[in-house]
């Protein structure tokens, strides 16, 4: 193979090829190499050393890539013109180099999905820049006009979020349509296409948002936070996800709402949408009430919800306990007509609720030695069910009641109305971790929380640009695993910091060029997946 260039007004060719070398420990390396005028072998780079055939084969593409992607080594005996290049050098101007890594690789990835069909530059500049540089839109004006030198004000970007979404799909004639609605559209298509086709379950939970702010409003309100933010007001943000964590919608709700409330209005809302179907729906024991799985079992849907063990009734929990699970065994008691509850049992987790059981009694007995618990205290949230009132004003300790839920230590109980076999109910259930790496995805890689915002139209902004970058990252993180790369979502979020190109201007036709200044071995092979996928 040949890589050729110019220098100082001179052609050069220069023949490259790939040589496989066989080393004493098994292994190959892949090197790219040249001939001098000796026919001695030169070697230019090794690309890697491989030692399965996979391997091998990957190391040959990456390097054929890399002779395709060479300019030409200058040749030995070669002088160019160092006066022009120092003279081209020395036109180099700060504002001709630009980091190009979040465009060339979220931006692909934002038309991949599908999102340019927004037409919206500021928006796309808006997800771009939670990817890269996460923080408030101040930070946001700054990393625009430094990086990609686009210049907006602080007050248009204010202005375009209060336009950006309309919660009750009235738009103010004169308006652009309802972003958020064309983003869920957009997502869910996209969603269709990574599963292959109908949707046959999904996964529904809720977490809380807390604001840097003093006092509630029709939105914001206080209520047992999730963050721990207990003195601040919150939202609620209920996120409904297919296999995979690949989103289908979400919406928000009041921080003093009810969780089980939301689960009904999210899915019959977003099913009118998107003609849904009749997935199965996987949701936690918080939305387990007998309102939902009635209301499911109505409009013609499955569940597979969890369960809340020891709130059955007395005869039930005595069924359980009879049965004596041990480490992996699953068993079903019919609840009631088509509802089964079955009951697993995990010594993992046995061990898991043993060890907080007893740091919680470990924290009520300092907090009762330091005398802060009165009998406000007396409540089921948490350990707190552990105390008992003795006497009139001593709050004590229910060590008997302490001891007898060590019985329930490891059990984990669903409720279904399917008829999928109970190992596969437990499968399913447990794949509702894709909504909590979802929610962590979204409040430490793209600081969706807290929210600074007060104006309910800007919230929702907000948090629709962050359900945009999420899906991004996603689909980021997808196409590396198909690829087999040993590259992190978060490895390649690093990578695109320090992609640069150059922009440079020829002397006689004036005419603007940009060139690409050459990448890392790991980010060539980023760059590389992301292209491939896009073609």
């Amino acid at each position: 193979m040949f890589a050729s260039g110019k220098l100082g007004g001179l052609s050069y060719v220069i023949c490259m090829h790939l040589y496989k070398k066989k080393n004493r420990a098994g292994s190959v390396s892949i090197q790219v190499v040249t001939k001098d005028d000796a026919r001695r072998r030169k070697i230019i780079k090794t690309i890697g050393v491989g030692r399965t055939p996979h391997e091998i084969e990957k190391l040959i593409k990456k390097g054929n890539d890399y002779i395709n992607d060479m300019k030409g080594p200058i040749l030995p005996g070669f002088s160019p013109d160092e006066d022009n290049i120092e003279n081209f050098v020395n036109t180099i101007e700060n504002t001709g180099i630009q980091v190009i890594g979040p465009e060339l690789i979220f931006g692909t990835l934002y038309d991949k999905i599908g999102y340019d069909v927004l037409h919206n530059d500021m928006f796309r500049h808006l997800v771009i820049c939670r990817l890269f540089n996460p923080g408030s839109k101040l930070k946001t004006v700054d990393y625009l006009l430094r990086y990609l030198h686009v210049t907006y004000s602080i007050d248009s970007i204010y202005r375009f979020m209060d336009n950006l979404c309309w919660p009750d799909r009235s738009v103010p004639s004169g308006l652009h349509n309802d972003v958020k609605a064309h983003v869920e559209a957009i997502s869910f298509a996209h969603t269709k296409s990574v599963v292959g086709g109908e949707i046959a379950i999904c996964f529904y939970d809720l977490t809380t948002l807390y604001f840097e702010a003093a006092e509630e409003d029709e939105l914001r309100k206080y209520g047992f936070s999730k963050d721990g933010k207990h003195a601040c007001p919150q939202i609620f943000i209920g996120l409904l996800v297919a296999a995979g964590g690949n989103p289908i919608g979400y919406d928000i709700f009041e921080g003093n709402s009810s969780e089980s409330k939301t689960l009904i209005p999210m899915v019959r809302k977003l099913s009118d949408r998107f003609n849904l179907g009749k997935p199965i729906i996987v949701a936690d024991s918080g939305l387990l009430t007998k309102k939902n799985m009635q209301e499911l079992q109505e409009k013609g849907y499955q569940y597979i919800l969890g369960a809340r063990l020891k709130n059955e009734t007395r005869s039930i929990c005595k069924q359980i306990l009879a049965m004596n699970l041990k480490d992996g065994e699953v068993k079903e008691i019919e609840k009631e007509k088509n509802v089964r509850l079955v009951v697993s049992c995990s010594e993992k987790r046995a061990k898991k609720d043993k060890n907080n059981r007893q740091r919680g009694l470990a924290r009520l007995e300092k907090k009762i030695g330091s005398g802060k618990l009165t009998k406000q205290h007396i409540n089921n949230r948490g350990y707190n069910k552990y105390l008992k009132l003795q006497g009139d004003v001593t709050v004590t300790i229910d060590i008997e009641k302490f001891n007898n839920d060590a019985s329930w230590d490891g059990l984990k109980g669903y409720i279904t109305n399917t008829t999928i076999p109970a190992t596969d109910i437990i499968n399913n259930y447990g794949n509702l971790w894709y909504i909590e790496r979802a929610f962590r995805f979204n409040k430490s890689d793209l600081e969706v929380r807290p929210i600074y915002h007060r104006l309910r139209n800007r919230i929702d902004g907000h948090i629709c640009i962050c359900f945009t970058a999420y899906s991004i990252l996603l689909e980021l993180e997808r196409l590396l695993k198909k690829e087999k790369s040993s590259l992190s979502v978060y490895r390649a979020q690093e990578l695109t910091k320090n992609m640069y190109a150059i922009n440079y201007q020829l002397p006689q036709s004036g005419v603007w060029k940009r060139c690409i200044l050459k990448m890392t071995d790991e980010q060539q092979e980023l760059y590389d997946i992301i292209r491939k996928f896009h073609n």
